[in-house]
């Protein structure tokens, strides 16, 4: 057994602040070097209000007492606006997670003593700061993440539209595959205008969907009523002003963008397009809403993200709100994906493995993940050929973990270098990778056991 002898140093900060915070209130814990006592500690406990005014006062104090950290557990949404606050004062603010200061076990609770023995833990610098993302990134989240629940909202009214129909017996679903296509919403939009007749509302049919026009005559044989009409209307309205909240989402996240780019304090993630490459996006290629720079060819992150598999740019910007376009606070691509949720822990006890679980992580993340994931599924690229060789030995949920955090990675060295570019190994790349020999062994064993004596001869063609 190996033995150690340490020096114990001084407070990792000399003069630190914790604050135990609730919905209506806080408590504050300031340990700062004692006056009178040579080497001692100066502790003071307060409590203050989080109104606007009363954290102004917070901070103010914490000024004048020369603090140089301010801790704090990230305790729901309330954390945002002391945070907020104090950061504006110009206080170095951390904040932590609640699982990683908890207090022993079997001590008292109060959130005087939480405060205390918070500010205790930052003093020796036994605890380590979240990732919060700077301002203009907190907007761009507060854009991306209401995108999504508008889209997901959206989804929600269309599927009730299609139960309504259900109940008149009107089957347009079952005929046309997208019915709030262009063809779709024109007789959607007939029928609450109050048209009737099969013939006319089959003859709004578009495109390919004509040559289905006796079909829909016979889906539109049903029995619409006035309550029908009525909610249909409401529901089409909603639809509607949902799909014109989506669009000025997306011209503020572009908005959002640009000002990210172009602000020095945060890296653009943008590389230089190389002259005469093939391969490399021209400035004139580029989908609308990159992010790229036509003057002088450069690709912006959200573009180079969006050229992996199964990656839009409204994903591409939802992914950027999250991890940022500096990925420095993750040193390697481990942190960030243990930062993300998917690092499933090591479990072992007496020698035994037992399955690893991932721990909570950023779920806004993690979501547009396994979406890209499941969008890859049934691809033929490398990272579809990945989850359908995970899925087949572990099954579908470890699957989606594995490849995310594989996208993840990915997108890290697209985040650290502005000059990478993603390239995909292709399906094939297992099969390239496999040793012949076992699989050949492999392949005997399994004959064998069925009673097969097997005989080998390779090809002439082979051999040569």
């Amino acid at each position: 057994m190996a033995a150690s002898e340490e020096t114990e140093e001084g407070p990792f900060a000399e003069r630190v602040a914790a604050l135990d915070i609730g919905k209506a209130g806080l408590v504050a814990c300031l340990r700062v070097p004692s006056e009178t006592r040579r080497g001692g500690r100066r502790q003071e406990v307060s409590e203050w209000a989080t109104m606007t005014a009363d954290l102004l006062a917070l901070a103010d104090h914490l000024v004048c007492q020369g603090v140089e950290l301010v801790v704090m557990e990230a305790t729901g949404d309330y954390w945002r606006s002391p945070y907020y606050v104090l950061e504006a004062a110009g206080l170095r603010c951390w904040l932590v997670n609640a699982r990683h200061v908890k207090h022993l076990p079997g001590r008292a609770k109060t959130d005087k003593l939480d405060a205390v023995w918070l500010c205790k833990v930052a003093e020796r610098g036994m605890c380590s700061p979240s990732y919060v993302p700077a301002g203009p990134l907190r907007r761009l989240r507060l854009f991306t993440r209401y995108r999504s629940a508008a889209v997901g909202e959206r989804t929600r009214e269309m599927q009730r539209v299609e139960k309504l129909l259900e109940d008149t017996q009107i089957k347009l679903s079952v005929v046309a595959s997208d019915i709030f296509g262009v063809s779709g919403r024109a007789m959607l939009d007939a029928l609450v205008a109050g048209e009737r007749n099969p013939g006319v509302l089959a003859d709004l049919a578009r495109s390919r969907l004509r040559a289905k026009k006796k079909k829909l005559e016979r889906a539109f044989q049903g029995n619409l009523a006035a309550h029908h009409v009525t909610l249909l209307r409401m529901m089409l309205d909603r639809i509607d002003r949902l799909s014109a909240d989506i669009t000025t989402l997306d011209m503020e996240i572009t908005n959002t963008l640009v000002e990210i780019d172009d602000d020095p304090g945060h890296p653009s993630g943008t590389g230089r397009v190389d002259p005469g490459t093939n391969e490399i996006l021209t400035a004139q290629a580029q989908p609308s809403g990159s992010g790229g720079d036509p003057d002088t060819g450069r690709l912006s992150l959200a573009a180079r993200i969006a050229e992996i598999p199964g990656i839009g740019l409204p994903t591409a910007h939802a992914i950027i709100a999250e991890v940022g376009v500096d990925v420095s606070a993750f040193p390697t691509p481990g942190h960030l994906a243990s930062w993300a949720g998917l690092a499933p822990k090591a479990r072992e006890s007496a020698g035994r493995a037992k399955p690893g679980k991932t721990a909570k992580g950023n779920r806004y993340l993690a979501g547009a993940l396994g979406q890209v994931v499941l969008s890859q599924a049934r691809t033929r690229t490398f990272y579809g050929a990945r989850y359908r060789r995970i899925r087949a030995s572990r099954g579908p949920q470890k699957a989606i973990v594995a490849v995310s955090r594989s996208v993840l990675t990915a997108i890290w060295h697209l985040a650290k270098d502005p000059n990478a570019r993603y390239r995909d190994l292709g399906a094939d790349y297992y099969e390239k990778r496999r040793d012949t020999r076992k699989q050949v062994a492999s392949h005997v064993r399994r004959l064998e056991h069925l009673g097969y004596q097997v005989t080998l001869t390779l090809q002439q063609a082979q051999a040569t």
